[in-house]
């Protein structure tokens, strides 16, 4: 399983939605930074994504970007062939 890194807050319910697309994936760990918690990490995300709201989420070092654009790639089928290790091995 690859590893899953959202920049969230506590209280986003995006990010809540995010959270709930990946682990019916199967994703068991999430990896949550929570920028309201730690505000240094909001310019780090802003500087990683060029993006200023949450979630913001990374497959690995990959940049899916938030939740609207994760359920996109979800509805395209192109999330789970991310989450699998075969995909990530064969594009290495």
């Amino acid at each position: 399983m690859p590893r899953i890194t959202m920049y969230c807050t506590a209280v986003c319910p995006y990010c809540v939605a995010a959270e709930r697309l990946l682990k019916s994936k199967g994703v068991a760990d999430i990896e949550k930074i929570r920028i309201d918690l730690q505000p240094d990490r909001r310019a780090e995300m802003m500087e990683r994504t060029g993006r200023r709201t949450v979630p913001q989420i990374y497959i690995d070092d990959r940049h899916v970007g938030g939740f609207d654009d994760l359920a996109a790639l979800d509805g395209a089928g192109g999330l789970e062939p991310l989450l699998r290790d075969e995909a990530r091995q064969s594009a290495a």
